[in-house]
Formats: structure tokens, C-alpha cells, sequence
């Protein structure tokens, strides 16, 4: 979520800077894969989309949970028509709580492990960007008491993902968390206490770490870590700790502004021509920019999106006005799409999943206008 905070100091950092670059080249592996920076390879992700509610629901058991939420099953012609409306980016939001073993192994159940590689399939098929991820877990609430066991999770199922995946080249991309917070409390949504900021930190690290050591192309897998969150606050930002490490993409999520893109009860009104509605994307652009991109950190706002209120034009204006801002500062934005068209809930959805068609082209037009 978007909040102003004019403070600007400066991100926190294991080490003194970036690691070396590197000239682009093929990689020793069991696969092709580039050995280029993150930087490089944001370079190329242009605009993307998410399938949300489907891999990450959570009702239902076993595979049946994919369709627990109210979505069909996913299929390569839905996907297909992701990469003929102009996206090059696919993300797989995925919930593995519910499918993993007992401790202390946490095997992830197999049958589930193989539809996860299917999905991901149907996007590296389209030459697509894929990323992977771990989203709506329930385990991982980031304090000093729960660490210790959620860490032993966090590094269990990414070094399975990593060895299942571990042949695929630099269209697979891991994000090892969605919004790590303290959920329930007065500090999940303002940008976290210390306590919250430093285990995620830690959680971070742990996760690279981890696919580092899983072999295969992985010491060269781009890697997605969120701050606190993945918040667009400013004060989690302060105290956000970047390892060293060439393939380190920042996850930042931003609805902005909160009242038109997110707030249910808010207004469905924004015109391009007034500052006050485009201040706060302005702002947003401004400190990623400040913060991490002029420090050589790549950024992917992994989710976006302005729920439908009746209002397509707004929302058409808002998305061009939003992209095109992301676009001018090397920022590529992944829609947020649940699905949902209609009813009282959050109206995310885009992609008409049951005939394969868009809802509302006039969005997708004006995004990939706003990529240009």
C-alpha cells in the first residue's frame, strides 16, 4: 500500500556495494542459462500480469484447491492470450503451506509440486518471464520468537522448488516471499517495527542463501525479495537490508492512490490532469527511484491495479498515467488480477479466464500504450 513519508535515508546494506558486474555470457551449468545482472535482465521485462486466486487459494484439498476460490483451472490457452495481449511477465502467486509434509522435512506434496511445474510451464513455453513465489502463508508471521521455525520452513520448501526448477534458465525468476508482516496487528500495514524489518531481513537472506546452494543454474537465478510488507512506506525501506548479490530484484506493491486503486469505499474518480490525483504515483515513482534505482538496485512492482468502480475510463487514464510513470524510471508493473468482475469485493479481474478474452481491453490498451 502507498503512504507518503518525506524521510530519505539511506538503505541499509550487508556490504559496502553491488557486487561486481560481469560481461553478459553463458554460464557453466546443466542448462543455458545468461550470467547477467539484474539490472540487464529487469531491462527486458517490459509489463506483466498475475494469476491470482488460483495457485495461492487456500480452501479445498489438494489440487482441488486451485479452483477453491471461485476461478477455473488454469490452462496454456489462457496464458497464450496473456502473451497476445502484449505481457512478457507471468506471475504465479503460489500458497504451499497446505501441501507440505510434516515436519522437519515439510515435503511438498508431489502432485501438487507437478501442477505448480505445469503452470510455470505454460509460461516458459510462451517465452515468457515466470515468477515463482511463496504467497498467503500462514507461517512465516516475522518476530523474534517465531524466526527460528519459520526460517526452518522458508529454507526446506525453497530448497525443494530450487532443485525441482533448477534447470530452467533466466525466464524463471523466484520471489522468496508475497507481504512478510506481522498480520493482525497495529504494524502489518504502516511499514513494520524493527523487530518485523530485521526478521524479514534475515528471511531474505535465508532464501538466497538457500537457492544459491541448490546447484544447477541456481548460483544464477534472479531472486525477488520484498522489504517489510513488500510495502511502498518509506520507513520499511530505511531499514531494509539488500545482500550483495548481482541478482537481487526489489518486490515493491503499490496501489496508489490507495482511496481510487484499493479502497473499496473510496472514490472512482481520477483525471490526468489534476495533481492531486497524480501526486501520489509521482511520489511513488520518485522515492523507488531515490531509494533503490539511482543505488543500482533493479525494482518490479509485483502488483498493482485499480478495482473497477464503474468507471473504465478512470481506471484506463489511472493505468496508462501509472505505467507510462513506472515505464520513464526502468520500473516494470505486474497487474493484480483476482479474478473477480463483479460483486462487493476487491474487482481486480482482467483476463475473462473462461473464454480467454480480456474484460476490459481498453486497460490493456492503455497499459501497453503506457509501455511504449
Amino acid at each position: 500500500m502507498s503512504t507518503k513519508n518525506s524521510k530519505s535515508t539511506s538503505i541499509m546494506s550487508e556490504e559496502t556495494g553491488l557486487m561486481n558486474e560481469t560481461t553478459p555470457q553463458k554460464a557453466s551449468g546443466p542448462s543455458s542459462i545468461r550470467n547477467i545482472s539484474s539490472r540487464d535482465l529487469v531491462r527486458e521485462i517490459r509489463i506483466g500480469w498475475n494469476l491470482g486466486n488460483t495457485l495461492d487459494a487456500t480452501d479445498g484439498y489438494g489440487l482441488s484447491s486451485e479452483t477453491s476460490w471461485g476461478n477455473p483451472k488454469t490452462n496454456k490457452a489462457m496464458i497464450d492470450k496473456i502473451k497476445a495481449g502484449g505481457f512478457n511477465t507471468l506471475r504465479v502467486p503460489t500458497t504451499w503451506e497446505k501441501h507440505l509434509g510434516p515436519a522437519p522435512n515439510y515435503t511438498i506434496d508431489p502432485a501438487w509440486l507437478n501442477r505448480v511445474v505445469e503452470v510455470v510451464d505454460y509460461g516458459i513455453q510462451n517465452n515468457l518471464f515466470v515468477i515463482l513465489n511463496l504467497h498467503h502463508e500462514e507461517w512465516h508471521f516475522p518476530s523474534y520468537a517465531n524466526e527460528a521455525a519459520a526460517t526452518r520452513i522458508l529454507t526446506k520448501v525453497w530448497a525443494q522448488i530450487g532443485e525441482r526448477f533448477k534447470n530452467y534458465d533466466e525466464h524463471l525468476i523466484f520471489e522468496g516471499l508475497n507481504e512478510p508482516r506481522q498480520k493482525g496487528t497495529a504494524d502489518e500495514w504502516n511499514g513494520g517495527n524493527r523487530e518485523g524489518q530485521e526478521v524479514v531481513n534475515r528471511f531474505n537472506a535465508a532464501f538466497i542463501r538457500t537457492i544459491r546452494s541448490c546447484g544447477g543454474n541456481n548460483p544464477f537465478r534472479h531472486l525477488m525479495i520484498p522489504p517489510y510488507a513488500a510495502t511502498s512506506s518509506t520507513n520499511a525501506w530505511d531499514n531494509f537490508v539488500i545482500p550483495n548479490d548481482n541478482k537481487i530484484i526489489i518486490s515493491i506493491h503499490a496501489y496508489t492512490p490507495y482511496d481510487f486503486a484499493l479502497n473499496i469505499s473510496g472514490t472512482p474518480q481520477w483525471r490526468p490532469d489534476n495533481q492531486a490525483d497524480t501526486g501520489a504515483i509521482t511520489y511513488l515513482m520518485d522515492s523507488i527511484e531515490r531509494y533503490f534505482i539511482s543505488k543500482g538496485y533493479p525494482v518490479i512492482i509485483g502488483e498493482f491495479g485499480a478495482m473497477n468502480k464503474n468507471n473504465l475510463k478512470q481506471r484506463a487514464d489511472w493505468a496508462y498515467y501509472y505505467v507510462k510513470s513506472a515505464r520513464a524510471k526502468g520500473i516494470p508493473c505486474i497487474w493484480w488480477d483476482n479474478g473477480a468482475v463483479s460483486g462487493d469485493g476487491e474487482l481486480f479481474g482482467l483476463l475473462d479466464r473462461n473464454n480467454c478474452s480480456f474484460y476490459y481491453p481498453d486497460i490493456v490498451n492503455a497499459m501497453m500504450k503506457g509501455i511504449q
